[in-house]
């Protein structure tokens, strides 16, 4: 048997490190080839990375929520023949922590196996005699096993006050019933019962890679915002008309290719908004494609993915590219020049849009139009209160160079495209 390491490729455009989000495989375990042993994390997407070879994993080389170089130890396996490295070679150091999980649950992972589960136990049961109180520090997750969690919440006992008696204080069946002996016991909690638990949650991977490029933005991007309302009845009326005819052939449409449209078709009179900023060269780059960022949220957190050349498809040929890009980045399998090279990003909380937002630009970009709830309500026409559907349009934009003036006017032009929805296909 031989010794195979596994260092963390190169993964492209310049790379140099990489977060490490999550391991699929653990010390002991045998591995297949091309099977996923761990996603990783650059400044773009997730990207799995697969066994070259089959073996058994001898060491992990890093904790999720670790930034790991390119070229550095990802994993050890033991494999038949030679392998490519000498088995007296040490694993790095990181390893004898690799099955620890990240800073959530510091010491769950310690190599002790959860207890099974077990019957309910009476109180009266033998009970071993209590090990010295393990101190734990504020927001330490006790560590236990599912099967005594759930038996924990069953008997309205609170893990984090229970002695342990397991390897380094794990908590064991026999240990609720020393607790449930001493009169320690609470009935099942109500809803008006007070609570004392913590849960401490790491931000890694995606959920780090928002809050850096949100902050990022934020700091770096003078941001003013434009609210305007509009009353979309006559474009609701066309999008149900078009679906009536035409879905049974060439799909159904959403509001968003609607409003990627009026994007589009206003851009051409308002250049200025379909734009990057790079504000270290103090250049603007103005686009003549329309490459729309469609924010979308995923079960990791909000992904961008990219509507390129909006300009060049119909109405259906944007909607079944918005649902692909959807889907892509919900299941984790869009790709990463998927996710750069947007010129103006859309942003749609759907029926949870509220009234108003704020969005968040998409730096580089200079614009961002956030689409709020769709709702009927009474408006005066014509001196006459009648009932149409209205929404709102919140929007932000890069003051550093983009004008009030051209916001406002590129807003207006929108809204004029969507009330009237025939200007949208005149050309």
């Amino acid at each position: 048997m031989g010794t195979h390491v596994i260092k963390m490729p190169d993964i492209g455009e310049g790379i140099a490190e990489v977060e490490l989000v999550k391991w699929y495989v653990q010390v002991g375990e045998t591995v297949s080839e091309d099977q996923t042993l761990a996603d990783v994390m650059t400044d773009k997407a997730m990207v799995e990375i697969p066994s070259p070879v089959a073996g058994t994993v001898l060491a992990l080389g890093g904790n999720p929520g670790q930034v790991m170089a390119v070229g550095s130890e990802l994993i050890r396996l033991e494999v038949a023949g030679a392998g490519n490295a000498k088995a007296s070679e040490p694993a790095p150091a990181v390893a004898a922590r690799a099955e620890q999980p990240a800073a959530a649950e510091p010491i769950k992972a310690v190599a002790a196996p959860p207890a099974p589960a077990a019957p309910a136990r009476p109180a009266a049961s033998p009970a071993p005699a209590p090990s010295p109180s393990v101190r734990r520090e504020p927001g330490e997750k006790p560590l236990a096993s599912p099967a005594v969690r759930q038996r924990a919440r069953e008997l309205g006992i609170e893990l984090q006050f229970v002695t342990g008696s397991g390897p380094i204080g794990q908590i064991r069946h026999e240990d609720l019933d020393a607790y449930l002996s001493r009169g320690q016991s609470s009935a099942p909690s109500s809803g008006y019962a007070a609570r004392h638990d913590q849960q401490a949650i790491p931000v890694i991977g995606l959920r780090r890679k928002i809050a850096q490029k949100m902050a990022e933005a934020k700091r770096r991007i003078p941001h003013f915002s434009y609210v305007e309302e509009i009353d979309v009845t006559d474009l609701e009326a066309l999008r149900l008309h078009l679906n009536a005819k035409h879905s049974q052939q060439r799909g159904k449409l959403t509001l968003l290719p609607l409003l990627i449209r009026a994007l589009v078709v206003a851009l051409r009179e308002h250049p200025q908004l379909n734009a990057r900023y790079d504000d270290e060269a103090e250049v603007v780059t103005r686009y003549g494609a329309v490459h729309v960022g469609v924010a979308t949220q995923s079960d990791n957190g909000l992904m961008v993915p990219v509507l390129r050349h909006a300009e060049s498809r119909d109405l259906w040929g944007n909607a079944a590219e918005i649902a692909r890009l959807a889907e892509a980045a919900r299941s984790g399998k869009v790709q990463r020049d998927e996710l750069s090279g947007s010129t103006i990003t859309l942003s749609s909380l759907g029926a949870l849009g509220g009234i108003v937002s704020t969005p968040v630009i998409n730096a580089p970009e200079v614009a961002i139009v956030g689409v709020n709830r769709m709702v009927e309500r009474p408006v005066v026409i014509n001196g006459q209160i009648v009932v149409r559907k209205m929404m709102n349009l919140s929007s932000s934009f890069d003051h550093r160079v983009v004008d009030g003036m051209d916001a406002a006017a590129f807003i207006q032009s929108v809204r004029g495209l969507l009330e009237h929805p025939a200007s949208l296909f005149l050309e």
